[in-house]
């Protein structure tokens, strides 16, 4: 009888893990981040101050994949606006530049189990800002990010969507003076001094950005940034199409003029959508189904081709929690992500919270 009981068991198991499985990758890169992008209940303008009992009753999966254990070991605040950051603004729906929701208590709501917490600056929505603000005084707006990443103790990320005509030496001097308040910390102790890009999904759009960023900014031998999220593209990709677009940032584009170098799959993480339209996404709710499941065998294993010493992506981010837009259902309950992002959380045994991160 016992014989035949781990039999069966055997051919479940064998049922359950496909061969293009990570778990069967012996020699696979541990996954380090795995995060998502958040936009609280008002399609990320985080307009309105929320306490902490209705922020979880909204939110709780997020700290709790249903044994205790937090779905992800970070969580990106979605979206800071540029041009009143650097203005301190203060109106209806923002303190001192700060969404009125970002608040002490909802960064500790985070912290307090293990999840680091960043602050977005940008989105697509805030491009003309991000020129405009680079423009108007580019080291104040990077010595005011600092700032509110002192205060409330969390890291900073750039989301620049500009596609024709970024302006790079704003950029840079934004960098450098959140640099020159909180230098880059390759241990990852100090939260303040997190400091992330975001790039387009492969190597063909933001090609300005991304070709800086990459030159630049994303060294394995001289960091300036921690390093890059490959957001997600237009609509969720197939598998074949995730995989081709990562692989993009690690191959570079040569044929560019100038060109694209190649990033090291330890400088970048990959974006999937959790929920896109009115549908729920297998990445919610499915893992066996979800290409953080189907793709992890790559993200785990890609080979650096010219830049870096270490084979594997950082991890996985996903657009977005709760409410990123006016039509769609969101990730509020019932259609909350224990089973897709929570129980990818623990397939991949994903280090709560996160660890130092891989620098090559």
């Amino acid at each position: 009888m016992r014989h035949r009981f781990l039999l069966a068991l055997g051919l479940l198991i064998g049922l359950i893990v496909p061969l293009n499985s990570a778990a069967t990758a012996t020699a696979a890169t541990p996954l380090q981040i795995y995060g998502a992008w958040h936009c609280s209940d008002d399609y990320c303008t985080w307009s309105t101050a929320r306490s902490v009992a209705e922020f979880d009753s909204k939110n709780h999966w997020l700290i709790d994949r249903g044994d205790g254990r937090p779905s992800v070991n970070l969580i990106v605040l979605s979206f800071v606006e540029p041009l009143k950051l650097l203005n301190k603004t203060n109106d209806a729906g923002t303190v001192n530049g700060v969404p009125r929701g970002m608040t002490p208590d909802i960064v500790n709501y985070f912290k307090s189990k293990g999840v680091r917490v960043q602050l977005s600056i940008g989105g697509i929505t805030y491009t003309d800002e991000w020129d405009a603000a680079l423009a108007q005084n580019a080291h104040q707006l990077g010595l005011n990010a600092a700032e509110v990443a002192t205060q409330l103790g969390v890291g900073i990320e750039i989301d620049y969507e500009q596609n024709t005509d970024p302006n790079l030496t704003g950029l840079q001097a934004f960098i450098d003076a959140y640099r020159s308040v909180h230098p880059y910390d390759a241990t990852g102790a100090k939260h303040a001094s997190r400091l992330t890009i975001d790039t387009a999904a492969g190597d063909r759009w933001l090609i300005g950005i991304n070709r800086k960023a990459t030159q630049d900014w994303l060294r394995t031998d001289a960091p300036v940034l921690d390093y890059a999220n490959a957001m997600v593209p237009a609509r969720q990709p197939s598998v074949d199409g995730a995989i081709a677009n990562w692989q993009e940032h690690v191959d570079g584009k040569p044929q560019y003029s100038p060109p694209v170098l190649p990033l090291a799959p330890a400088k970048f993480t990959g974006g999937l959508y959790i929920g896109y339209g009115n549908r729920t996404m297998a990445e919610c709710t499915d893992l066996i189904n979800s290409l953080q499941y189907l793709t992890g065998s790559f993200v785990q294993n890609v080979a650096p081709n010219g830049v870096g010493a270490t084979s594997g992506m950082l991890g996985y981010m996903f657009w977005a929690a709760e409410k990123p837009s006016t039509r769609g259902i969101g990730t509020q309950p019932p259609n909350t992500c224990e089973g897709g992002v929570g129980a990818g959380a623990t397939h991949y045994n994903i280090p709560i919270p996160m660890p130092p991160l891989r620098q090559s």
